[in-house]
């Protein structure tokens, strides 16, 4: 049974003040933050803060001894790089606890400028082995990194043994098709994607549809998926998509199911092994959900730390979690692999 103990921090979505704010009240040691712009890879109508906002959310926040993270986590175009260097300069200016980057230029850009201000390596920025991460350390002085969801337990374990710096993994919330940094799907059918416009399947080129086959979704006029009467609809991305293949007549997720990671089950090896931070995704949701997932993830770390060796799983967390869980289902990803 694992014996070692290492306080984790849980870091929360806040896709708006009053996410934040809730995300602080039910236990979140840091939350993460993007400005109303391309800079951040949830660039939707609706979304994000504006300077004034920032404020009054890092007043809020640490007041109640919590932390704000700045994403800045798309990769600037040469045509408008001033927008994310300003970015960083707000971020400085503001007060931000650490901005979370991906860009090397911009690092670059935020230590010459900036060595004050505590930077992150994106999950964007696809860090998968000690030498990248030691890389990003030595050239740009990061000080963690979050790591993609394409690992095994066993390969954060030895990354966490050997990395210069913290390690933060994602502990629940929606999953991609495993690229992630590398994702360009959105682009070919809409010209933007998270990368470099800050969003996958801009909500602009979202259609929905009532037929008699049932309700549709389409993405730039691209059919994306239909609905049988009162199955539940995700938001149409091309990934999560359900489509006809080759010659065959049937119709399915050709590329990923909706569903969504849950590392409640292996939150003591998280621990043990020394992980710094678990982040719960979901900037786009509402403080509906935040509220839902960041109690549960407070309630399962508090049990979990208190007492490792006794830990067990509350049903009632499996049963809040699967009401906000996308496709209503959970997975462990890659975290599980039986036989490495």
């Amino acid at each position: 049974m694992p014996s070692a103990r290492k306080k984790i921090d849980l870091v929360c979505p806040a896709g708006s003040l009053p996410a934040l704010k809730t995300a602080v009240d039910h236990g979140a040691d840091a939350v993460y933050i993007g400005f109303r712009n391309e800079t951040n890879a949830r660039n939707f109508p609706g979304l994000n803060f504006d300077n004034e906002e920032v404020r009054q959310g890092i007043k809020y926040a640490h007041n109640k001894g919590c932390k704000v993270l700045l994403a800045l986590n798309t990769y600037p175009q040469p045509e408008h790089f001033n927008r994310w260097t300003q970015a960083v300069r707000q971020a400085a200016l503001l007060g931000i606890d650490a901005v979370i980057l991906a860009d090397p230029g911009l690092m670059r850009y935020a230590t010459r400028n900036f060595p004050g201000l505590r930077l992150h390596l994106s999950v964007q920025g696809s860090a998968t082995t000690r030498h990248a991460i030691a890389f990003y350390h030595e050239q740009f002085n990061i000080q963690r990194v979050v790591l993609p969801r394409v690992l095994s337990l066993k390969q954060i374990k030895n990354i966490v043994d050997s990395s210069p710096v913290e390690v933060e993994v994602f502990g629940f919330g929606s999953l991609c098709v495993m690229v992630e940094g590398r994702c360009a799907l959105s682009s070919y059918v809409t010209g933007e994607s998270p990368n470099t416009c800050g969003v996958c399947s801009p909500a602009k080129d979202v259609r929905w549809e009532e037929t008699a086959q049932g309700r549709q979704s389409r993405l730039n006029n691209v059919l994306i998926d239909r609905y049988a009467k009162g199955e539940a609809a995700g938001y149409p991305t091309l990934c999560k998509g359900r489509f006809k293949v080759g010659e065959s007549e049937n119709i399915f997720y050709a590329m990923e199911e909706p569903t969504s990671l849950n590392t409640l089950e292996i939150l003591p090896d998280l621990i043990t092994m020394g992980v710094a931070a678990i982040k719960i995704e979901g900037r786009q949701r509402s403080p509906a959900y935040v509220r839902q997932v960041t109690s549960v993830m407070r309630a399962a770390l508090d049990c979990c730390q208190n007492n490792l060796n006794n830990y067990k799983i509350d049903k009632r967390w499996i049963s809040t979690l699967d009401k906000v869980s996308e496709g209503r289902s959970h997975t462990l990803g890659a975290f599980h692999r039986p036989w490495q």
